[in-house]
């Protein structure tokens, strides 16, 4: 089966060997329109023998129609075909998943390939990306899952295995193994969770790392870090870190006088001192996702000499083939020397496999807030720096490395601003480390004026994550996330990574210490039922533990009835519920399971503390010159322009608009928001679009 569409400035189809998108998208749409309502059959067109509906093709197999299309896969000659129509026998997994099963295609995503040929050196890393017992063979529908971490939590993407080809060859990642896919359909359901293919064209390991292991990531200078390097590593790897090198000191596509590509990803896979003739040697062993274009230095697969004075038998214990395969063998010094940057995942327990002696840090995460005038007290020079969150945390177990004669504690703080790069955002944040006060877990407006930070960051960054690596004596510390003003509001993610044995908590204020409020926080506590009740809410309207749009209008008007809100419920709608579901969905089935259920609540509740703060007569509305600062303040800017046709589309007929209409308004304006910004890679501000990806993105929302 191939894809093909139609460009908005030409109605002849780039491939004319199959049924076209937009007859599939009608065929969709036809099966969808019953389903999307409240019936609990199963509309004709779907598979549902596993308990769930997917959409399937003309042949019976899984289609994922809500795949993002982009211009590099339109081009002429261009198929999409499923692995059983690339060969006989098609296998997801041929004797085990390994770094050598990654071969590049026509992207430039070396940086996602470096991840993952990093990511197959840890089976249980994989297991948890991708199920491993997935197959061609026993339960085949065409249809394949694979997990990413995103802000703390495991979301699942799930994509059909039709690939794109040129000449029946696959022309993105592929396996040198012709038979074997997994690399492959991971490449596309990665390229699913970020936009499409084309969103992976250039990019930074360290995000592929993280969405793939859940691990804390850190950029360094080579030329910065320690001279015993061999150490720096070796304790890296221990620890199961996941590590990416490359050279920026020339032009893309060009590579150095001894073969190393220039602003290109290659995998650290593993630091051993090898045994020679003359003595020991530190090498390092690095992989190139290309699978060729090798070091032509000391060492290299086929012009090192070097390797004569190595024996067999410790040749075959660093398993190393001399052949062009991508992957080589360097000295620690020319590592240092031809390549400048490093991008290190740190792993937490839980990944190891048993018997492994990778030791991986144990990580203690913390969602929290900055929530003006309570625990938004902004930098350290301010007088309200108290008012910022406070973690206490215990280092005992001191480092296992007894070079160092210092008895210190090794770890890694890792400080992540959620949801805030939406229409350019960015807080500016940075975290603080004080030693803690000798009888309490908290500290004073008082302690803090008299104490000065033991460790900090360097500055306040508008990265989406600040990362601080360092090492304590054994004590008692605070650790203090802020951001550069007093005031703003945001949600953080804390992590900290810490030896077995060390740990971190919460420091819980004095009620004397607590900011006296005029009113709550969280206004939504007042309006909306706790999570426990939202639940047991979802689970009664809910048919099989999934939420259509009907099933959302009963559960929202009884969940709104309770709270001060109450009489909010006339103005809710079948049509609001509709585009909840449907902008939120992530599988294009117009139904939402407990976990995407999740999702939405937790915006509904955010948005709901919005709506009653800029409520201020109280009347269940927001009048017209209230709706921009309270888009402003859900993080989205709209001109003149989008507000007047807010007044047209979104008002009730006295020109306010109510509780439902603007839950409606901000997921609406927030979706369409984020499916641009999948487009616009570039960062342009404008995006090109196929013919079905624009009834896609119009017609499903």
């Amino acid at each position: 089966m191939s894809r093909t569409s139609k460009s908005l400035s030409s109605e002849s189809s780039l491939d004319g060997d199959s049924v076209c998108s937009d007859e599939l998208l009608g065929s969709q749409s036809r099966r969808w329109l019953s389903d999307l309502l409240s019936g609990d059959a199963s509309p004709e067109g779907t598979d549902s023998t596993d308990g769930t509906d997917v959409p399937v093709g003309l042949d019976g197999l899984f289609v994922d129609y809500h795949f993002p299309v982009g211009q590099l896969e339109l081009q002429a000659g261009v198929k999409w075909k499923r692995p059983k129509e690339l060969c006989a026998s098609p296998q997801f997994i041929v004797n085990g998943a390994t770094r050598l099963d990654v071969r590049q295609g026509k992207l430039n995503d070396c940086w996602l390939l470096s991840a993952i040929a990093s990511l197959s050196l840890h089976r249980s890393l994989l297991k948890k990306v991708m199920p491993l017992e997935q197959s061609f063979q026993d339960g085949y529908k065409g249809c394949f899952s694979f997990w990413f971490w995103q802000y703390g939590l495991w979301e699942e993407v799930r994509i059909d295995d039709l690939l794109p080809t040129k000449d029946n060859q696959l022309i993105y990642l592929s396996s040198p193994e012709r038979k074997e896919f997994w690399s492959s359909l991971l490449e596309k359901a990665y390229a699913k969770l970020k936009g499409g293919y084309r969103a992976l064209d250039m990019g930074f390991p360290h995000e592929a790392m993280v969405d793939m292991t859940g691990g804390v990531a850190e950029a360094l200078q080579i030329s910065l870090l320690p001279r015993d390097l061999p150490a720096f590593l070796r304790h890296l790897l221990a620890k199961g870190a996941l590590i990416n090198c490359a050279n920026c000191q020339g032009p893309l596509g060009q590579k150095n006088e001894l073969g190393i590509m220039f602003r290109h990803a290659y995998s650290l896979t593993a630091v051993e001192e090898v045994k020679t003739a003359h003595g020991t040697k530190d090498l390092v062993r690095i992989l190139n996702p290309w699978g060729n274009t090798e070091w032509e230095g000391p060492w290299s697969d086929m012009r090192g000499p070097e390797w004569n004075t190595v024996s067999v038998g410790e040749q075959k214990r660093l398993d190393r083939v001399s052949r062009e395969d991508g992957e080589f063998w360097m000295s620690v010094s020319d590592f240092r020397q031809h390549f400048e940057k490093m991008e290190v995942c740190h792993l937490t327990k839980g990944l190891s496999e048993p018997g492994s002696r990778v030791l991986p840090w144990s990580c203690v995460m913390h969602h929290g807030s900055w929530v003006p005038n309570i625990s938004a007290g902004g930098p350290t020079q301010g007088g309200l720096f108290w008012q910022n969150p406070q973690y206490y945390f215990t280092l005992s177990e001191v480092d296992s490395d007894t070079a160092n004669s210092k008895k210190m504690c090794s770890f890694v703080l890792a400080l992540m601003q959620k949801n805030q790069r939406r229409m350019g955002i960015n807080l500016a944040i940075a975290l603080h480390i004080y030693p803690a006060h000798t009888q309490n877990t908290y500290l004073s407006p008082e302690d803090l004026r008299v104490s000065r930070p033991v460790r900090c960051s360097l500055k306040y960054s508008l990265r989406r994550e600040v990362v601080l690596r360092s090492s304590l004596p054994p004590g008692r510390y605070i650790i203090i996330p802020s951001v550069a003003e007093a005031n703003q509001r945001g949600e953080f993610l804390l992590r900290v990574l810490l030896e077995q044995g060390n740990a971190a908590t919460p420091a819980q204020k004095p009620p004397h210490e607590i900011p006296a409020l005029t009113e709550t926080p969280f206004p939504h506590q007042a309006a909306l039922p706790s999570l426990k009740s939202i639940q047991q809410m979802f689970n009664k309207h809910c048919s099989k533990g999934l939420c259509k749009p009907a099933h959302l209008h009963d559960l929202l008007t009884e969940a709104i009835q309770g709270g001060v809100l109450a009489g909010s419920e006339k103005y809710l709608a079948l049509e609001h519920c509709k585009s909840l579901v449907v902008l939120i969905d992530s599988q294009g089935n117009a139904r939402l399971n407990w976990q995407d259920f999740q999702c939405l609540w937790t915006k509904i509740r955010r948005w709901t503390d919005i709506f009653l703060m800029f409520d201020k007569n109280k009347t269940k509305h927001l009048e017209y010159k209230e709706v921009a600062p309270a888009l402003k303040e859900a993080g989205i800017m709209v001109d003149d322009l989008i507000m007047q046709l807010v007044g047209l589309r979104y008002t009730e007929r006295d020109v306010t608009i109510s509780y439902p209409g603007f839950l409606y308004l901000l997921m609406k304006l927030e979706s369409m928001t984020h499916r641009f910004q999948a487009h616009d890679m570039a960062g342009m501000g404008t995006i090109t679009l196929s013919y079905t990806q624009w009834l896609q993105m119009t017609m499903y929302n």
